[in-house]
């Protein structure tokens, strides 16, 4: 079987789990934060959507200046080699700066936010050029928002970014014409919401350090696993394209003779 093959069978399994329905647990917790979100009035929401708007159109736009350019003629194994270490380098990183917010106590605990974030968004960029993409183009990088949705929204909200994703490069003309247009208070809500366990603890004494370094290393290894995945989904979408044209082409040239 080769590397190919079986990075398919993986990619198969992945989408299994993703598209699994959500578990009890899953249920409970989502209506249990639904109820905690129906309590917050609507200026806060609309606050923190601008807040965390702004910030990931900062870290998006300052982002495609320090990135690589897209890497080409490499195969899909060397490519997630490359892949596989930069995401072992950031979960380094991460982990680091979690640990050194979280001794810091509950100002520097909030400090974790944007950082962790613009971390996390750096790693994408990087990655989307080992698989051969230009960030540059407003296409990568709203699809780089759809992948950090995919990791960190509800079981349900995952699915429906996934079937988004789905044949992402046959649907270039029907992406919005302006990232504004995107739902900043779905991603802020999911988001924040996804976060909210694994981070809360960081702002307790003497645990902070551990906690900050463990869940900033946790995050981002799932958002480096999320995004190979997406990847490979259109590395293989295209290869599907490409076959099938060229069944066409054959076709066309024997009906011709």
């Amino acid at each position: 079987m080769t590397y190919e093959q079986k990075m398919n069978n993986e990619l198969d399994f992945w989408k299994f789990k993703t598209l699994q329905k959500p578990s009890l647990f899953n249920k409970v917790t989502d209506k249990v934060q639904k109820k905690i979100n129906s309590y917050i009035p609507d200026k806060v929401h609309s606050a923190i959507t601008t807040a965390i708007k702004q910030m990931v159109k900062a870290v998006l736009f300052g982002s495609t200046f320090t990135t690589s350019k897209p890497v080409t003629n490499l195969t899909l194994m060397h490519r997630e080699a490359l892949v596989k270490q930069k995401i072992d380098n950031y979960k380094k990183t991460g982990a680091a700066e979690g640990g050194i917010t979280g001794a810091g106590g509950f100002l520097m605990s909030l400090a974790d936010f944007p950082l962790l974030l613009g971390i996390k968004m750096k790693m994408l960029f990087d990655i989307a050029a080992v698989y051969g993409y230009d960030v540059k183009d407003y296409r990568e990088r709203l699809y780089i928002l759809h992948i950090f949705q995919l990791a960190f929204s509800s079981k349900e909200e995952s699915q429906h970014v996934f079937f988004k994703m789905q044949n992402w490069d046959d649907k270039a003309h029907q992406l919005p014409t302006n990232i504004d247009e995107f739902d900043w208070l779905t991603f802020q809500q999911q988001y924040r919401d996804y976060i909210d366990l694994a981070k809360l603890a960081q702002m307790l004494p003497f645990v902070g350090a551990a906690v900050g370094a463990v869940a900033n290393y946790k995050l981002i290894e799932k958002l480096g696993k999320t995004a190979m995945m997406s990847y490979r989904m259109r590395h293989f979408s295209l290869q599907s394209i490409v076959l099938s044209h060229e069944s066409t082409s054959d076709f066309r040239l024997e009906k011709g003779n």
